[in-house]
């Protein structure tokens, strides 16, 4: 299964939030759409949903264009949409039965997801007496209830605590091993890193970078280095590291602080490592750790959210 964005235009007004955006997405993998706030990621996920219609382009599956009434699409939004006065089983069943389920299939999925997240418990209470990381559970069991074949995850660990957090990455995973196509947005540099596959980055109207992360994180050069030393039987301070090598500043390009007892060297060419380990063994140290630095994806992000050149 694809899902396929193609030179997707959007405007309000005179805001012209989408410019030309194409996208693909593969079942069997979660792909992480990555964006600042106001980049349209929201927008971009209410077109595939139909909600939106683009002033231009096309959104296929499979090569044929998604209907409203034919998507098979579990979305969860970033702003909430449930009801606060309504006990929990109720608004699921309800919900399920606006997405065509019989009451007795949306009762039977609503009990068996409510289980899963462990809020069985909580089914005959009002909405707003829940805490805010059990009414995301709710939230997260409507987009679930019909078992869609593709997910749409809009900020989805918004007022989860790690326990809950992890959980909700126990069910996402499952359904990308089933099969699923997962669509998944978030600011949370470490939760998209910890959990997809491919990421795409919208910068400016546009997927600036996109592929995957580990693909990614390869095409940047090894041109930079983590370093903890030692002298005469001492480790070394980073303050005492970066005194030392001042002298060999024409060695790299900078040098800065890293970890707790480390620094991060980065070197104008690759190649220009060998060279200055040696030298730091003339120059009477001992190398405990040294590490070749890839990029974080919150660092891919910002480079490529501030105008850096695209590495896709």
């Amino acid at each position: 299964m694809r899902l396929e964005l193609t030179d997707i235009h959007k405007s309000f007004g005179t805001k012209h939030v989408l410019r030309g955006l194409s996208l693909h997405v593969e079942n069997g993998r979660a792909t992480g759409l990555l964006g600042r706030n106001g980049s349209g990621k929201t927008t971009t996920a209410r077109i595939i949903l139909n909600v939106f219609l683009p002033d231009k382009g096309t959104v296929t599956l499979d090569g044929r264009t998604i209907r409203a009434e034919d998507a098979d699409i579990g979305y969860l939004p970033e702003e909430k949409g449930l009801y606060p006065k309504l006990p929990v089983l109720d608004q699921l069943i309800y919900f399920g039965r606006l997405r065509g389920l019989p009451r007795r299939q949306a009762l039977e999925a609503a009990e068996h997801w409510l289980g899963v997240v462990e809020l069985s418990h909580e089914k005959s209470r009002r909405l707003e007496t829940l805490s805010k990381g059990n009414q995301q559970k709710v939230q997260l069991i409507c987009a679930l209830l019909t078992n869609p074949q593709i997910l749409i995850l809009d900020e989805p660990f918004g007022g989860l605590d790690p326990v809950n957090a992890r959980l909700l990455k126990t069910i996402v995973n499952e359904q990308v091993a089933d099969g699923k196509l997962v669509l998944f947005s978030s600011h949370q540099m470490a939760d998209v890193e910890s959990f997809c596959d491919d990421i795409a980055i919208l910068h400016d109207g546009v997927i600036a970078r996109s592929g995957r992360l580990s693909d990614i994180k390869r095409s940047y050069p090894q041109n930079r280095v983590e370093l903890r030393l030692v002298r005469d039987g001492r480790l070394q301070s980073q303050r005492e590291v970066m005194e030392a090598l001042k002298p060999k500043s024409q060695a790299f390009d900078s040098i800065a602080p890293y970890g707790q007892d480390t620094v991060a060297v980065r070197f104008r060419s690759e190649t220009d490592r060998l060279p200055f380990l040696r030298t730091l063994i003339d120059s009477g140290f001992d190398v405990d750790l040294y590490r070749i630095l890839v990029p974080s994806l919150d660092e891919i992000f910002v480079e490529t959210t501030a105008g850096g050149q695209s590495h896709e």
